[in-house]
């Protein structure tokens, strides 16, 4: 049973260092690990906190004092060594609406941080999503380069069998050997890319990624759209940015109207214990004792403008986020209408490429025939293998761009 466990544990240990890894699990593994969300969340627990101090003028302040007075000699009034406990409670009654309205700016506040953590959230899965992307590519660049020095060297090393019995000449045989060189370089720095890639996408997700598991089932097809202007509703209903300076417009308005308050009058309840001793026992017996309530109503009639001056300056924070969400929702619609052309230019060109790649193919295949029957030159079989690797080339970079409009799109409606 023991050997059998073991066996169990081993197989399984291999299956979970072969899993596949998908552009959803990296995601989730970014947003695991990645230190700006873990700002952006301490920025939310800030909000929070500063919510509960808003709300925290709601409550009654109790204080407590005690003061030991020395004089240099005793007087009618006061003894030489004495002492004063006092024990107060105050509670603010009403001022103006501030502290409704403090309370209301402080939770729109938090709800605006809230927005902007979810934003980032969507910003860093479309970073991993291009960057999964571009590993993508770089490998199928890189299986043009080895596809095309394969090619290559069957045909230099048929040009050598050529040139050996005579039927071409040396300078025929370097032409191909210098296209083969060039693969060669071609082919390394494919490589390159594709590692450098890699890197990318673990600086992403904070984590490792083995390039060989990487799944690209997303890749298999196409993606789809729908129309325009469902996507672009679905944005201006969705989109963080956007809802998160709502909220922050409507907390300046709040501040506006709290600010309004000060210049309103103040009503303040106080209750206090007052306990006079004739020695610096705060616990002796009591020389005076005094219990006093207060109900006090005061109003500032004038502070150097400084009210009107704090209620412009919120007035006008408030329109400046108006016109910054205004200037924002242009340019969202903007960006998501061009993306939308990238889209279907990029689609297009896919079905272009494809056919391309048949056509170089063939010609590949004819020139082929034709060179081996003397019929062509070697110049004309390198063009037609160079013309096929183009081909191969656009496809990828085709299909790349689809895929990279279509996470950006999904991005722009909160899709992620």
């Amino acid at each position: 049973m023991k050997l059998f466990n073991l066996t169990f544990a081993f197989f399984f240990l291999l299956a979970g260092a072969g899993h596949a890894a998908t552009l959803t699990e990296l995601q989730q593994q970014a947003l695991q690990n990645r230190k700006v969300i873990k700002k952006y969340q301490a920025t939310l627990d800030i909000s929070d906190m500063d919510e509960s101090l808003a709300k925290s003028s709601l409550y009654p302040s109790l204080d407590v004092s005690y003061s030991a007075n020395a004089l240099d000699e005793s007087n009618a009034v006061e003894n030489r060594e004495n002492s004063v406990a006092i024990g107060s409670i105050t509670w603010n009654l009403f001022s103006g609406f501030q502290d409704r309205y403090n309370i209301q700016s402080a939770q729109l506040s938090k709800k605006a941080a809230e927005l902007k953590l979810h934003g980032i959230k969507q910003d860093i899965q479309l970073n991993v999503a291009l960057r999964y992307l571009t590993t993508y590519t770089r490998k199928a660049n890189l299986k043009v380069a080895q596809d095309s020095y394969t090619t290559l060297g069957k045909i230099y090393r048929d040009a050598e069998n050529r040139f050996n019995v005579g039927l071409i000449k040396k300078n025929e045989l370097l032409r191909f050997k210098v296209d083969l060189d060039n693969a060669v370089i071609t082919q390394k720095k494919a490589q390159a890319e594709l590692d450098k890639s890699v890197r990318m996408l673990q600086r992403e997700i904070d984590g490792k990624v083995n390039s060989t598991l990487l799944a690209y089932n997303e890749f298999a097809q196409l993606p789809s759209l729908g129309e325009n202007s469902a996507y672009e509703a679905e944005m201006l209903k969705n989109r963080s940015e956007l809802r998160a300076l709502q909220e922050l417009a409507q907390a300046a308005k709040a501040q506006a109207k709290a600010a309004y308050g000060s210049m309103l009058p103040r009503l303040d309840l106080a209750s206090s214990y007052r306990k006079y001793n004739d020695d610096f026992e705060p616990g002796g017996n009591a020389a005076d004792e005094e219990i006093r309530t207060q109900l006090t109503l005061s109003m500032n009639l004038f502070d150097g403008f400084g009210k009107y001056r704090r209620v412009g300056k919120a007035k006008r924070l408030e329109d400046s986020l108006r016109y910054d969400l205004a200037e924002m929702e242009c340019d969202l619609k903007t960006q998501l209408q061009n993306l939308f052309l990238d889209y279907a230019v990029s689609s297009e060109n896919v079905g272009v490429a494809q056919s391309s790649i048949e056509q170089a193919q063939e010609n590949v295949r004819i020139t082929r025939m034709s060179y081996q029957e003397g019929l062509e030159k070697e110049s004309d079989l390198l063009d037609a293998i160079t013309n096929l690797s183009r081909a191969r080339y656009n496809y990828v970079t085709a299909k790349s761009e689809v895929f990279a409009n279509y996470f950006k799109i999904t991005r722009a409606i909160e899709g992620f």
